[in-house]
């Protein structure tokens, strides 16, 4: 039993998407359904985005990781039948498309408060890569299998990834992988500068769960916040406006008590004690601005 089946063992094992919280602040969002290897349907999308926005309003959870169970993280969209695939192209107005998606897209994952760690545990093809992309940080599976496969399916560049991979890796690896949709190894995500680590695939929740429980211990809610808005932000801004908008935000920060406690522990030289954020909360603002 890997390390992901042996945590939610004992879990609701019909759920979509298994949620559990440790005692640590991290909230484990595991996409359940091995058998048709997680591929993206309404009813993961559902329970999915139901996770997220119940870990953004829960001031206890600090770091949100995203795996999956069994072979693979997600390989792709549920295409299902011929008759179904056809039904969901002749479908002008986009209703079983959208039912599919659900009623948020990727990027929804760079808006949060919260940091998002991806343990990408197989496969991540199609949809299950850009999500896997929009997360704030990637561990990989040694040999998990990426593509970027829509131009081999006839589809176009969709949800946001030609937005998102090209500020990852730059234009010609984005164009290579998008025009080629070739499929790509794990070793070879990292050395393009898409995941983090490649870890064996029987340690990679441990490490994953040490790297997300570092930073849920260590590490300011209200500032990881503040510095997801003005990094997604920022990367369609003048760095004139970007150094003006830090300014502003660099005074805000200096009257929350979060920057007295980080020095004040770093001085004592024990942990710090940073308050937990609800998605209401002002530090996290309305969006990536």
């Amino acid at each position: 039993m890997s390390a992901t089946e042996d945590r939610v063992a004992g879990a609701g094992q019909d759920e979509a998407v298994i949620y559990d919280v440790t005692s640590t602040g991290v909230a484990v969002l595991t996409l359940n359904r091995p058998d048709r290897l997680n591929t993206w349907g309404g009813d993961i999308a559902t329970a999915f985005y139901a996770g997220l926005e119940r870990a953004e309003d829960d001031p206890d959870v600090r770091v949100i990781v995203l795996t999956g169970r069994g072979k693979a993280f997600c390989a792709g969209a549920r295409l299902g039948s011929m008759g179904s695939v056809t039904q969901s192209i002749g479908d002008t107005d986009g209703g079983r498309l959208a039912s599919l998606i659900g009623d948020r897209q990727p990027y929804h994952l760079t808006t949060l408060c919260k940091p998002v760690v991806a343990a990408i545990n197989g496969s991540c093809v199609g949809i299950g890569l850009t999500q896997a992309l929009m997360c704030d940080i990637r561990f990989a599976a040694a040999g998990a299998k990426f593509a970027a496969s829509f131009a081999r399916r006839g589809l176009i560049a969709e949800y946001g990834v030609s937005w998102i991979l090209p500020r990852l890796t730059g234009w010609g690896v984005a164009l290579d992988l998008l025009l080629s949709g070739r499929t790509f190894l794990a070793e070879e995500a990292a050395e393009l500068g898409l995941v983090k680590e490649v870890v064996p695939p029987e340690q990679l929740m441990a490490r994953v769960m040490a790297y997300a429980e570092d930073i849920a211990q260590n590490c300011s809610p209200a500032s990881m916040a503040i510095i997801k808005r003005q990094a997604y932000g920022d990367a369609t801004r003048e760095v004139a406006d970007s150094n003006a908008r830090s300014e502003v935000l660099l005074q805000e920060s200096l009257k929350r008590p979060d920057v007295i406690e980080g020095i004040t522990s770093f001085l004592d030289k024990r942990p710090p004690s940073f308050t937990g954020l609800r998605a209401t909360d002002e530090s996290c603002g309305t969006g990536k601005g």
